[in-house]
């Protein structure tokens, strides 16, 4: 049977005028940022359309042209104890752009009086300043220099500025847009008018944004199909779990009422403690079991969440070692911490733990080390789980497992010439080059690392899970 693409014809709702000018068409921002408005949309409480910014030379805005830029939404997993499997065909994306193509249709955008956002996912690497981009260069070559161009042509016409909400995954996000945006504007001799435009009519908000989006299903996608009775390419799956944190003033949530339309937005004043809930409950557990469950012999992370003694483990070190060091209520931090186990246990997503330990190192930095810390600061002991991560990491990286690491070339020799040291142990965990500082400055922690790589040896990790599990 040949089923219809995707079209006009499956529209149920008007095309409101454009509000939104959004950086990027991939998979995030669609089953995302789209998906809200979409909602939105359908309570009568946003009533506003997308322009879509193809920010790369490559990109799929032809894919999604060729359906009428109508797309589905796929949420499978598992959200307050029950499993959800729901499809939704969204509707919102009015324009899509190609500056490298038309640099003038991308200009035009700033005459639009309706367009209040600008919203962007340029991958962390996007938000970045390069000296030698050319305010001629039609196109330039970062995010950052294609949206002061188009903010320059916006405030040459004399209208209101933006509000721009980057969802970028780096800290103080916002921040460092604006930064860059200031940068071109001197580099481009821009002019001082200019400038204060940008500071005073503009908001620039830092966010966090949490989803996990694998993408499209490709290994289910024509069941799906015939199942709905039309083709789509740019289907995209996500789970049911969303929290979109900004940090800034109340206000946005008036002129963008996802909150009211019974969206997880939370805006505040400081988004730090949501960022360290995040970081510390979702990318902390996931970078302590990969190393240890990889060592046991365990694939994925639902592997990990159906085994008794991982499971314990995994629980064990967010109530105990987690959630006592992060700046938010007791119930709070709970709640969030069984629906990340629940997003652990997703069915529909295999998530391998190989995936996860790529660059292992700067994770273990960026996502246990702080916890590590605050816990050590406040119990003066040192946290037994993350600890043992520690150990299975530093004896993956001098080779003593049955899989090599994945990391850069730079750490990859930096460990090279560390286990040719007559004490590796030491010399790995002062290595300031690999933490930032000097890890034998926390008693007893050389003697631990020790003693769990005694018992990998011995026993095997498994083993070295369920004796922290007695305790």
């Amino acid at each position: 049977m040949i089923l219809p693409t995707l079209n006009d014809s499956f529209r149920q709702l008007p095309k409101f005028p454009t509000k939104v000018i959004q950086f990027g068409e991939g998979n995030f921002l669609r089953a995302f940022v789209d998906w809200q408005i979409q909602q939105m949309n359908k309570q009568g409480l946003f009533k506003g359309g997308v322009a879509v910014v193809q920010p790369i030379a490559n990109g799929r805005t032809k894919q999604l042209e060729a359906q009428d830029r109508l797309y589905t939404t796929l949420l499978e997993g598992k959200l307050d104890g029950k499993v959800v499997q729901e499809h939704e065909i969204i509707e919102d994306i009015n324009q899509t752009v190609r500056p490298y193509d038309d640099w003038q249709s991308y200009l035009d955008l700033a005459k639009n009086d309706d367009i209040q956002f600008i919203f962007s996912n340029t991958t962390e690497a996007g938000i970045a300043y390069d000296a030698n981009d050319r305010y001629d260069a039609l196109p330039e070559g970062t995010y950052p220099a294609k949206l002061t161009a188009l903010l320059n042509e916006r405030f040459k016409l004399g209208k209101p500025g933006f509000q721009i909400i980057p969802c970028e995954l780096i800290n103080h996000n916002g921040d460092a847009l604006k930064k860059a945006v200031l940068q071109y504007a001197d580099l481009w001799a821009l002019g001082a008018d200019f400038k204060q435009w940008v500071n005073d009519a503009n908001d620039f908000y830092a966010t966090l944004v949490d989803r996990i989006v694998p993408g499209y299903p490709k290994d289910r996608a024509a069941d799906l199909e015939t199942k709905w009775g039309y083709h789509d390419a740019n289907m995209v799956k996500a789970e049911p779990f969303f929290i979109f944190v900004v940090e800034g003033d109340q206000k946005l949530e008036k002129l963008f009422p996802a909150k009211q339309a019974g969206l997880n937005l939370v805006v505040t004043p400081d988004m730090q403690p949501y960022r360290n809930r995040k970081v510390s409950l979702l990318n902390g557990p996931h970078t302590t079991m990969s190393p240890i469950a990889r060592l046991a012999g365990i694939e994925t992370v639902g592997e990990v969440m159906k085994d008794p003694d991982f499971y314990q483990f995994v629980n064990d070190e967010m109530y105990q070692e987690i959630i006592p060091t992060v700046a938010l209520p007791q119930a709070e931090l709970e709640a969030y911490a069984e629906g990340v186990k629940e997003r652990f246990e997703n069915p529909y997503v295999r998530h391998e733990l190989s995936s996860i330990a790529l660059n292992s190192i700067a994770k273990f930095k960026a996502r246990l080390l702080p916890t590590f810390k605050r816990y050590v600061a406040a119990n003066h002991q040192l946290p037994q789980r993350i600890s043992l991560a520690l150990a299975a990491y530093l004896k993956i990286y001098a080779g003593k497992a049955d899989f090599a690491p994945q990391d850069t070339p730079e750490t990859l020799a930096e460990f090279k010439q560390l286990v040719q040291a007559p004490d590796y142990l030491g010399a790995a965990l002062a290595d300031t080059k690999l933490w930032g500082e000097d890890l034998t400055q926390f008693d007893g922690l050389k003697a631990l690392i020790q003693k769990d790589w005694d018992l990998f040896d011995q026993a095997g990790a498994r083993a070295a899970v369920q004796a922290i599990n007695a305790k």
